[in-house]
């Protein structure tokens, strides 16, 4: 490499020197002379690349040693990019291997031959995106401005470095550049605030956004318009608070409710703001809103990471330590990072002053992170995921660890994955706002038809129009909105204080009738439909399975494993391979799942706990504890396991470890028995892929089959003896893969398959048990039998799902899993797709990979198909992808959707759903504290969904076509009037009858209806099917409205006809007929109330009762608007009943005959179960 370097070092050395000595000035100097000094150095430097000389143009340049902070405050970044392949150069084209040293002993990429450039690390980049980068010399002209004529100022905006060598690899350093001694300083304007903020409105926003929001619906938009008519004395009818009280009583409550939730929101928001956080710089705790980039922190133990963090240091010696990642990616299972080799060991003061950290530009993968971080320009470590501390994971690690400030506020992983809150509006009010239009438009032709029936002779003819429009107001009664939100009040109640489901919270009360229209729901898995506390339930050695109730038998094998010494000094731990009897067996698999995990044991008060990226190995590690074969201590290097029996320490050497991810789909160990002197590679893994490794065999497939059945996630577990040269051998072929700098990966995996992956031990299969939540069957089942459709989306993988899945009952015994992994290509997704067209009673299995390809190339045709499948699991899902699929389905169907989850990770899926709910649990409150409704157990959902939706939906439904019912029959009354007073705009009913109607006389025992159920709660759960009616929306839809319209229309008209036949309408007996007209027709309505009851009790009874004796009290003090010498003759009283009578009857007569003929599916369920 030296050779290389000093060929061209002439040809690289300008730039690299030019950087160097303006990094390490201190004197300020302005950006013109700045520009002025980059373009003579890029000049020189053309005159260098022609002349091939060793000349250094900026040499002229006097070094300023103090201007370090000027140069970064006023170039925030620098971009620089070269690419081997194409750096025009003859120097470079002389010789092939020339491309890597271009950067390697540069100061921008200075690092020392004991560095991470040289190890085995991942790299940071694809080859592919070298492909697409420009010619050098492009890149520096369009960057740099050559042209002297443009404009001196150089916008630096993003900063890209890589390096390449001929094999086209490179380290690409992002687009932030952070020196913890200087960034907090001088650029802490130039990042986002690290203040949370999850509140829908601030002090400017609040009313202009509530207004908008109650004003878009036609009815309210209808009732302010009518209101301000009342401003207009031609217009004015009746009393004007009569129409402007109700409106603002109802923009009152709901900017009230709105202004609490947010100030709760606010209050909860600050409480994350103002945690403290120790910050080395400054010596003293800060609070967390004002901590800044390149701010160096101290996390303790269970305390929640403020800010994306790069992990610098750790309390543990080996630099490890684990995070609870459940509020970001929802997955328990503690994450393992790493702080990196060169600032593990450094003083605080080293850290603040001698680092400096290169980190890749905010995106929202939470599985991708590339930067670097160097200390004192000489020694460097490349940054990866495992070096990272995402804002909102928690330390798990006892102990501390000290990290590095690189993304604030909205550029943190959490907030890019999170989306902002939006004011939710329930279907129903938007079917009656659809109505309402409807209504609207008959009133103003009804209005015209008036006017153009007295004729357009009168001057006026124009206002009588607008007359009759406010006449007819009633229609579209303001009442209804009041009633409405009335109601939903009193539904939210009801749910909370509901015994069966405690500590349920309504944190929107808008939206509880969608409880009873959801369609489809998306549920998580973790935490929501399981319990994530893992169990290992079954081995199975292909002739004999053991379970927890044969554990004993198991126990006495393994105590024999160690003998006394002085009986037997030469005990093989790991028995031989050769076939024994079944004791053997049992001691080879119980030793090998004792080692070939990630598993770390801690002390915590004198207790044991175990430490690992997955559940499944603490459930198979505390197996082994349990049969007495304890993990004792482990480090990078060696591992000890106790035998409790006798009493011994077993140690073990670790030589290699080798990683369970997606991809390889399996986990494995090589250790070193330092009593035995053996090399022993010891292998764990899915059947699909563990099948092609261990030795052939009969029973494998039939009992993973038998076990996945039984909802176990299954693991196989085989293991090979090496001999010192078989894995010195290895070990050789794996380094140099390791040390590849082009598909170093793929590599180091064919040395793997190439030497240890072949005719491995078959010793047996495990099966793992992740605890449901209580009910989760058959609350499952019940929601499928109610006709919605179940997607489970998570962060987990593929197996562990399908696993969740049939243990849940979300997949059903014999239906058929249709599975798409891997698909990162569009070519050949769609005949993917071409099974599940033909059969709909499949379920689809995919992964997140898969999922982006379909939402990028076809999400229409994906969708077209998957919304009609039963179940859909959906894999590795990123949160954003959870939160796309609940607007995409949405917008596919038109239909309602349900999210609920509990962890970080489901808020976004939770904001965006119609429904969001939020489970109470391990994983915090974040869920529960963003969704709707708050829930402690999956299984609260059906009571929700089933009783509380239904109720919520059928009541409201009643309520609203019984408020537009009171409406529009005292509308028709009016049209009749006015037609048969000469088509003459004058008000039948004024001043505080008007009030009174909709008020006093009415509104209790309409309103009672709220309490009303029309089926039995157990019903709801033995008949779940009833669930698809209100789906359906059948019980407000525009059949049922216009038969409400007809309704009113035969009442109003017999009312106002037949009080005008026992009276007159002339202006002598006009007190009269609005005696009987007005009492008749409050009590038809109360008489229609009383029938539309399904199930009585004390409230609906004091309310008819009560509303009646309150309307008769008051007769005596109406004496402006009745006759009251009219009410006491025994004529009235006759009057009136024919009248009620004509009104009513005929209509139970009907609705009797209609309910006999076709009954309702409640109807048919009622009477098959009082049978």
């Amino acid at each position: 490499m030296a050779n290389h370097s000093a060929s061209i070092g002439s040809n690289i050395h300008p730039f690299r020197k030019f950087n160097k000595q303006h990094l390490q000035s201190t004197d300020s100097f302005s950006t013109e002379e700045f520009d002025k000094r980059l373009e003579e150095t890029v000049e020189n430097f053309g005159k260098n690349k022609e002349a091939n000389s060793n000349s250094n143009p900026s040499s002229n340049i006097s070094p300023n040693p103090n201007s370090k902070n000027i140069f970064r405050k006023n170039i925030s970044t620098f971009e620089l990019e070269t690419i081997g392949s194409d750096f025009d150069m003859p120097s470079s084209r002389a010789d092939s291997n020339v491309t890597r040293p271009l950067l390697e002993n540069s100061e921008w990429n200075n690092t020392s031959n004991n560095d991470a450039y040289h190890s085995p690390q991942p790299n940071f980049v694809s080859p592919s995106a070298l492909a697409q980068q420009n010619n050098i010399f492009n890149r520096f002209s369009n960057f740099f401005s050559f042209n002297k004529k443009s404009s001196n100022r150089i916008n630096y905006q993003s900063t890209t470095l890589s390096t390449n060598d001929d094999e086209h690899s490179s380290i690409i350093f992002g687009q932030r550049e952070i020196h913890p001694d200087t960034t907090p300083i001088y650029d802490k304007k130039k990042y986002p605030t690290n203040a949370i903020s999850n509140a829908k409105y601030n002090p400017f926003t609040f009313v202009p956004i509530l207004l908008y929001e109650q004003f878009k619906f036609f009815y309210n938009l209808y009732f302010l318009m009518v209101a301000l008519s009342q401003s207009i004395p031609a217009l004015r009818i009746g009393y004007l608070s009569s129409y402007i009280v109700p409106l603002a009583f109802v923009l009152t409550v709901t900017m009230t409710k709105e202004a609490l939730d947010d100030l709760r929101r606010r209050k909860r928001d600050s409480e994350s703001n103002n945690e403290l956080y120790y910050v080395l710089q400054k010596s003293q705790l800060v609070q967390s809103k004002n901590l800044k980039v390149g701010d160096i922190i101290k996390i303790e133990k269970d305390r929640r990471i403020p800010s994306d963090l790069v992990l610098l240091q750790s309390s543990e010696p080996s630099g490890e330590c684990f995070i609870k990642t459940d509020q970001l990616d929802g997955e328990t299972d503690w994450k393992l990072r790493i702080a990196p080799a060169v600032t593990q060991n450094l003083l605080e003061i080293d850290l603040i002053n001698k680092i400096k950290i290169t980190a890749s530009s905010p995106e929202k993968s939470i599985h991708k992170f590339l930067g670097k971080v160097t200390y004192k320009e000489s020694s460097s470590n490349p940054l990866s995921i495992d070096n990272t501390l995402w804002a909102n994971t928690v330390l798990a690690s006892s102990g501390s660890c000290i990290g590095c400030v690189v993304y604030t506020g909205k550029d943190t992983r959490q907030a890019m994955n999170t989306t902002s809150p939006t004011v939710k509006t329930g279907l129903l009010e938007l079917e009656i706002n659809d109505l309402s239009k409807i209504l609207c438009l008959s009133v103003f032709i009804l209005s015209v038809v008036l006017v153009l029936f007295a004729g357009f002779k009168n001057d006026d003819w124009v206002i009588d129009i607008m007359r009759y429009l406010i006449l007819f107001s009633t229609i579209i009664p303001v009442s209804l909105r009041v009633n409405l939100d009335l109601a939903k009040s009193v539904y939210a109640y009801q749910i909370e204080h509901d015994k069966i489901i405690p500590e349920t919270v309504v944190r929107t009360s808008t939206i509880p009738e969608d409880l009873g229209r959801i369609e489809y729901l998306l549920s998580d898995k973790t935490g929501t439909l399981t319990q994530n506390d893992m169990e290992l339930k079954k081995i199975h050695l292909g002739a004999v399975s053991y379970t927890p109730e044969t554990l004993d038998i198991v126990s006495d094998y393994v105590s024999t494993m160690v003998s006394n010494k002085k009986q037997n000094k030469s005990v093989n731990h790991m028995i031989s391979t050769a076939r024994k009897d079944n004791s053997n067996r049992v001691r080879d698999m119980v030793a090998t799942l004792a080692l070939c995990h990630n598993v770390t044991p801690t002390f915590e008060d004198d207790e044991l706990t175990y430490q690992a990226a997955s559940p499944d190995e603490i459930a198979i590690v505390k197996f082994t504890e349990s049969v007495g074969l304890s993990l004792f201590k482990r480090d990078r290097n060696s591992i000890s396991l106790l035998h409790e029996h006798s009493g011994s320490i077993l140690n073990y050497k670790i030589l290699n470890v080798f990683p369970f991810n997606s991809d390889t789909k399996r986990m494995g160990i090589i250790v070193f028995d330092e009593t035995n002197k053996e090399y022993w590679f010891l292998e764990k893994g899915a059947d699909t892929v563990m099948v092609k490794i261990v030795e052939k065999n009969e029973w494998l497939e039939e009992e993973t089959g038998n076990m996945a059945r039984e909802g176990l996630r299954t693991l196989v577990i085989g293991r090979k003896r090496l001999t010192q040269k078989e894995y010195e051998q290895f070990s050789a072929a794996y380094k140099a893969a390791s040390l590849s700098m082009m598909n170093r990966d793929e590599n180091m995996a064919e040395a793997i398959t190439q030497y240890l992956e072949y005719e491995l031990e078959l010793l047996g299969l495990t099966g793992v048990e992740d605890k449901l939540q209580k009910d989760v069957k058959s609350s499952i089942e019940l929601l499928r039998n109610a006709g919605i459709k179940i997607w489970m989306l998570t962060g987990d993988k593929v197996e562990t799902a399908r696993c969740v899945s049939i243990s849940a009952k979300l997949i059903s015994r014999g239906q058929y899993v249709h599975t798409i992994t891997k698909m990162n290509k569009p070519q050949g997704a769609l005949e993917q797709l071409e099974y599940l067209k033909i059969n709909r009673n499949a379920c689809l299995l995919i992964d997140g990979e898969s999922l982006g390809m379909y939402l990028t190339y076809y999400k229409n045709e994906f969708f077209n198909v998957s919304i009609h499948l039963p179940a859909v699991i959906a894999c590795r899902c990123t949160p954003q992808q959870k939160a796309d699929i609940a607007l995409i389905i949405r917008e596919f169907t038109g239909k309602r959707v349900c999210c609920i989850g509990d962890g970080g990770n489901d808020v976004s899926m939770i904001q965006c759903a119609d429904v969001g709910v939020g489970i109470v649990g391990k994983e915090g409150k974040q869920a529960s504290l963003a969704a709707d409704f708050s829930i402690t157990q999956f299984c609260h959902l059906t009571k929700l969904l089933l009783w509380h939706g239904r109720n919520s939906y059928k009541r409201s439904a009643k309520l609203a076509q019984f408020v537009m019912h009171r409406g529009l029959i005292i509308a028709i009354c009016q049209a009749v009037f006015s037609i048969c007073s000469s088509f003459e705009p004058i008000a039948l009913y004024q001043g505080w009858l008007m009030v009174g109607y909709a008020t006093f006389y009415t509104m209790a025992p309409v309103f009672s209806l709220t309490l009303d159920h029309d089926i039995e709660e157990s019903l709801t759960k033995i008949y779940p099917e009833l669930y698809k009616d209100l789906i359906e929306g059948t019980s407000l839809s525009r059949k049922t409205f216009f038969v409400w319209v007809l309704l009113s229309f035969y009442q109003g008209c017999t009312i106002q006809l037949f009080s005008q036949k026992f009276t007159s309408i002339l202006v002598e007996d006009f007190s009269k007929m609005v005696s009987i007209s007005f009492t008749a027709l409050i009590i038809n309505e109360l008489i229609m109330v009383a029938l539309e009851f399904h199930s009585w009790n004390k409230i609906m009874f004091i309310t008819e009762v009560g509303t009646f004796s309150f309307y008769i009290l008051s007769v005596p003090f109406l004496g402006e608007y009745f006759d009251l010498s009219y009410f006491r003759r025994f004529s009235f009283l006759t009057e009136l009943i024919v009248i009620l009578s004509l009104s009513i009857l005929p209509v139970w007569i009907s609705k009797a005959i209609h309910r006999k003929l076709h009954p309702p599916s409640y109807a048919k369920v009622q009477e098959f179960s009082n049978v």
